[in-house]
């Protein structure tokens, strides 16, 4: 029945003369997401509208599961386009549509008409008083009620006018690639899949950048990882993985350092690789899981020793967020049951049985001329092992 689908937007609408940009951005995202859908469809907007048109058959429940992972999107309606037929033409097809959407008419409804070509025959509020009155007549089990229907059934006349009574929620957000490129710092663990999530809701296109341990770490851990990353793209869109080797430098440093701050050293050198290869990608910050006094490394002195190392600035989503509220978007996007799948990352197995939680920073750089006699190399070594791994 559904040949047609509405695409609201609730942030873009207020971008004023850049508006244009923003909806252009979206029209790409949602042309990405249905490529490899059943079908072709025409995706084009106007008057502040943007409308993807069923040109063949398709699979609907596939459409709409692919809209709902597309940021800016803020609701998706299933329309019904017909051509201009007249009125009374218009009301057989609304009394039809009721038919066949709501087979159980004991409800309420609200007829909501807008008149965005002016040269139509009846202002909008005509059209809602007259098509009420079709509506009653078909069906005097319905009543009106213009407060809080159980139906708020919706006519845009336009060159073709539009029927539609339901919205489905989409994620919200900006369309990816309007907020610049980032750079991930993606484990196996519940917080950075998330985080990336969450960036690439605000608009931000992410990389990725995963530290493989091997062989304290297995091929599993780093298949997690690149699974996800790909449940990830399913909203951000491609992601490029990059896999570096660290088995190495966190051997040097667990040897030369002190033990209760290998976690921060060690975060410090990560840091100082995902920079390297965030400007090398031409990335215009780093994005990690992290959420203040989560664990030992995320307290604000061991975010301030972290942050010391990075002339890019360092985006947390999370970090105000509770593990519960984490778990709650993990849930939602799919990555929980794969975040929770018992392969160690390269933290985890390096991990001190007490770690620092307040490092003194005068402290950590002298310990980190401890590592000056090999650690230069063994980070050169490791960004030649970069391996690039396109996920989508």
């Amino acid at each position: 029945m559904f040949t047609s689908f509405l695409i609201k937007y609730a942030e873009i609408g207020i971008k004023g003369r850049n508006r244009y940009l923003f909806e252009d951005a979206l029209i790409h995202q949602i042309k990405f997401a249905l490529k490899k859908c059943e079908g072709t469809f025409l995706i084009h907007k106007t008057q502040g509208r943007i409308y993807v048109d069923a040109e063949t058959e398709f699979d609907y429940d596939e459409v709409v599961e692919r809209l709902q992972h597309v940021f800016g999107i803020s609701g998706i309606c299933p329309v019904v386009c017909v051509e201009d037929e007249g009125f009374e033409k218009l009301c057989d097809t609304v009394v039809a549509y009721l038919a066949e959407v709501y087979p159980d008419r004991n409800r309420t409804f609200k007829v909501q008409a807008r008149r965005a070509r002016k040269n139509y025959p009846k202002e909008s509020m005509e059209i809602n008083a007259d098509m009420g009155e079709a509506i009653l007549d078909a069906y005097p089990e319905m009543r009106v009620d213009v407060h809080q229907p159980d139906i708020l059934l919706n006519i845009e006349i336009r060159e073709k006018i539009y029927i539609y009574s339901e919205t489905i929620p989409g994620p919200g957000g900006m369309p990816v690639g309007t907020g610049g490129k980032a750079m991930l710092l993606l484990s196996g663990g519940i917080d950075s899949p998330v985080a990336g999530y969450m960036i690439a809701k605000r608009g931000v296109k992410i990389d990725a950048v995963y530290f493989h341990a091997p062989p304290y770490t297995s091929e599993r851990a780093r298949q997690k990882v690149v699974d996800l990353a790909r449940i990830v793209s399913g909203y951000a869109g491609p992601v490029y993985l990059h896999v570096i080797n660290f088995t190495d430098i966190q051997l040097y440093i667990h040897e030369k350092c002190p033990h209760e701050e290998l976690t921060i050293i060690m975060r410090r050198y990560m840091m100082r690789i995902a920079e390297h290869i965030a400007k090398e990608t031409e990335c215009l910050g780093l994005v990690t899981g992290e959420s203040i006094g989560q664990v030992a490394s995320q307290t604000m002195h061991s975010l301030i020793a972290t942050n010391e190392v990075c002339d890019l600035p360092v985006y947390r989503p999370l970090i105000g967020f509770d593990k519960q509220e984490i778990v709650e978007v993990s849930e939602k996007i799919g990555t929980y049951e794969t975040s929770i799948q018992p392969y160690e990352d390269c933290c985890t197995i390096f991990v001190a049985k007490h770690p620092v939680t307040k490092p003194n920073l005068n402290v950590i750089r002298r310990h980190e001329h401890y590592l000056d006699e090999k650690i230069e190399e063994l980070v050169k070594t490791a960004l030649e092992t970069d391996e690039v791994i396109i996920v989508e």
